[in-house]
């Protein structure tokens, strides 16, 4: 069990200890000046239930930088000396493993003068532990399972273990993590393994194997599908919704009619279930003829989702030159059991700044547009001007305006400056 107490130093540095004996320049207190005498704190992570083996982290608060600062105390093999960091000094000692349980002192120097005291509690030690899964629990397929062996004991060696189990794919190595939340737990191995989710129903054996192959300890593991009447069966699943990719849209926003994006635009496709099947963060996926791929939805671990059920989304990109419409949206969940189809209404692309054309409309037919183009002026002050009518944006309408406009330009060249027009 980690926990931190403060202990207020119980020797408070004067000025005199300073002076006397060409002590270090370090000293206790808030101020810069030498010989202010202020308090001391020592943290202790892990003060209390240590094993003999654990890691206690020191942190003592209070000393100037640049002194040396060393803490003893019977459970240490040797006085241990603190790194200096940013306004404090720090480490983290070993208790030997031959300390019996009991309460022992614990004590804080700075250039030789004790400064600061405290107390460390250790108990029995206990012996080596293999964990796999709760006795009683059932794993489904999918589903991972973290294991642990934990050998801090007198006498214990080996730096990894190896599980194996007709139920994973592969042999599974236990390693030590330093930055594990057992970290005051120096020989401490775990590791995962996932359970193929075509792996039958039934109980198997996990076997943990130490140096040179030999068995150390087994587990059962008990491994069924969901079947109807449980809660995890089909699950609670909601959804598919969409919402838009600004930044002020979020999964909140979401709904599943009515939503519109344009063809070539991007929308966020949501799912949420309150038991979703193990393993489905890994292969739950959104299906549409209107996207340009399927897309795979990923579970949203943000601190967002807090206090909401299990939530997963990700962007989908609408095909360029899509039709207008509404197009289904598909998710499938719980190996098949869940599937669920949402509308997305798909709009004409958006226009593009300074294109000209019918971007943007809804492209229906009978629709018309005027094209005018103007002739210049010559130095007589003749001009001319044609208007083409091109129906519905027809390809004929507007070579037809094209040829129009050819046809008036080799006029005015044939008539030239203030001459009649040719015949």
């Amino acid at each position: 069990m980690n926990r931190t107490r403060t202990a207020v130093a119980a020797v408070l540095v004067t000025g005199a200890l300073w002076c006397a004996g060409g002590a270090a320049p370090a000293f206790a207190g808030d101020s810069s000046r030498v010989g202010d005498g202020g308090p001391v704190h020592v943290l202790l992570n892990s003060a209390f239930d240590n094993r003999p083996g654990e890691l206690v982290d020191i942190e003592v608060q209070g000393v100037r930088e640049g002194g040396d600062v060393t803490v003893s105390s019977p459970v240490f093999p040797h006085a241990v000396r603190l790194a200096p960091r940013a306004h404090a000094h720090h480490g983290r000692p070993a208790i030997a493993m031959t300390t019996r349980p009991g309460t022992y002192p614990l004590t804080v120097r700075a250039g030789g003068r004790v400064v600061a005291k405290d107390r460390v509690e250790v108990k029995q030690s206990r012996r080596p532990s293999f964990t796999a899964a709760t006795p009683g629990d059932v794993l489904r397929q999918g589903e991972r399972l973290w294991m642990a062996y934990d050998d801090l004991y007198p006498g214990e060696t080996g730096q990894s273990f190896t599980v194996r189990s007709p139920a994973f794919r592969k042999e599974v190595r236990l390693a030590h993590d330093p930055a594990s939340t057992d970290w005051n737990n120096p020989r401490l191995f775990s590791g995962a393994a996932e359970l193929p989710q075509g792996v039958r129903d039934g109980t198997y054996k996990v076997t943990l194997y130490g140096p040179g192959g030999r068995v150390v300890d087994e587990k059962p593991l008990t491994v069924r599908a969901a079947r109807p009447g449980d809660r995890d069966y089909v699950g609670r699943a909601r959804g598919p919704a969409f919402f838009g990719t600004s930044a002020t849209s979020g999964p909140e926003d979401a709904r599943a009619r009515g939503h519109r994006v344009p063809a070539g635009g991007t929308v966020n496709v949501l799912w949420r279930d309150r038991s979703p099947d193990p393993g489905e963060e890994e292969r739950l996926t959104a299906t549409s003829p209107a996207f340009e791929r399927p897309v795979r939805l990923r579970r949203d671990d943000s601190k967002a989702g807090d206090g909401d059920d299990p939530r997963y989304f990700a962007p989908a990109r609408i095909r360029q030159g899509l039709a207008p419409g509404t197009y289904a949206v598909t998710v499938a969940s719980h190996h098949g059991r869940v599937t669920k189809v949402a509308h997305l209404e798909v709009t004409a692309a958006t226009a593009t700044p300074g294109a000209s054309g019918a971007s943007g409309t809804s492209g229906s037919s009978g629709s018309s547009r005027t094209s005018e183009a103007s002739g210049t002026s010559g130095a007589g002050g003749s001009s001319g001007m044609t208007v083409a009518y091109v129906a519905g944006g027809t390809t004929g309408g507007v070579l037809a305006a094209a040829g129009l406009g050819t046809l008036l330009r080799r006029r005015a060249a044939r008539r030239g400056p203030g001459g009649p027009p040719s015949p």
